[in-house]
């Protein structure tokens, strides 16, 4: 399914992933050129090129896919996207570029989680992108969409290796995940009801703060995020993502003594999904408990690992050092 947003140009793409809803790209036209903000996985490349097809562009008019960052849900489908748009350019965070080239790192990562048959049936083949189409976008590199230009930032905190891109003709962000994750079904009369993604293996609070706070600069109209689409009222969305976060943080370190991973896990996963219960009744989500529970597993599930990742790596930066 594709959607045409509220600002010009700009085409929100359901990749398919998991459930309605879940996981978007996004199509940017300008000038009758185009780009792609983030694929999805292999999965996803027939409704990638419906969508152009939609709007009267054929393969040959885009000109970039332009990738937050290389986690599989975002760019697992660049390889074989490439492969049927001739003149297009991969442009990715310098740390990412080497895990689309050889992609086999990010393959083991998924496959040790889900198994071989699992991997392939969520994320389909996952193809390495000829280094000759990989560009690097380095932080303040901007993308000559024809037009349109569009602004790379470094933004860590989710990853390392994070970028988010801002039209300027827009004055919008796509944040891949640094804004955090916002599904419509759970819009209230407040507006949309956000959570971080802490998810492993990058998580660092104060650069995911700081990221927020560069973007809620711009002052941007909405944000663009791929779990799921457009988000207004950007100051009161960045507001409640950093009070989040020292929930989150203060979550994670009240379970940092337990010395089984196991129960660890299970006690801070306890405890995110009654933050996020609590604050989705607070925000009036017109959903039971029961329901935003079960939409938010997956990021429970997520969040839970992250922040224990991050603990782990705080506590060995602890260790002293040995003779």
């Amino acid at each position: 399914m594709t959607q045409t947003s509220a600002d010009p140009g700009i085409h929100t793409i359901d990749t398919a992933l998991e459930r309605p809803g879940f996981d978007a790209a996004y199509l940017v036209v300008g000038d009758g050129r185009a780009a792609f903000i983030d694929c999805g996985t292999g999965h996803a490349v027939p409704h990638l090129l419906a969508a152009l097809a939609q709007v009267g562009l054929n393969p040959d008019q885009v000109d970039w896919l332009v990738l937050t960052h290389v986690h599989l849900d975002h760019a697992g489908g660049a390889g074989q996207l490439l492969q049927h748009l001739p003149k297009a350019q991969a442009v990715v965070h310098p740390r990412g570029a080497r895990h689309l080239i050889d992609p086999s790192r990010l393959i083991a990562s998924a496959t040790a989680v889900y198994g071989e048959e699992q991997m392939l049936r969520h994320h389909g083949r996952v193809l390495p992108v000829p280094a000759e189409r990989v560009l690097l976008a380095p932080d303040g590199h901007v993308v000559p969409l024809a037009g349109r230009p569009l602004l790379c930032l470094d933004a860590p905190g989710h990853a390392r290796h994070h970028i988010v891109i801002h039209d300027a003709a827009a004055n919008v962000f796509f944040t891949g995940d640094t804004f955090g994750i916002s599904y419509r079904e759970l819009d209230s009369a407040a507006g949309a009801f956000t959570l971080p993604s802490t998810s492993p293996v990058q998580f660092e609070p104060q650069p995911l703060h700081d990221s927020i706070r560069r973007m809620a600069a711009f002052q941007p109209r909405a944000m663009y995020l791929t779990h799921y689409g457009r988000v207004g009222d950007v100051q009161a969305r960045a507001a409640d993502l950093h009070d989040q976060i020292d929930a989150m943080v203060a979550i994670a370190r009240r379970q940092a003594g337990r010395d089984d991973p196991k129960t660890r896990h299970a006690a801070i996963s306890a405890e995110l999904a009654e933050l996020y219960l609590q604050r989705a009744e607070r925000h009036g989500v017109p959903l039971p408990r029961a329901q935003v529970r079960e939409l938010l597993a997956i990021d429970i599930e997520l969040n839970s690992q992250g922040l224990a990742v991050w603990l782990d790596r705080l506590a060995r930066a602890q260790r002293p050092a040995r003779d």
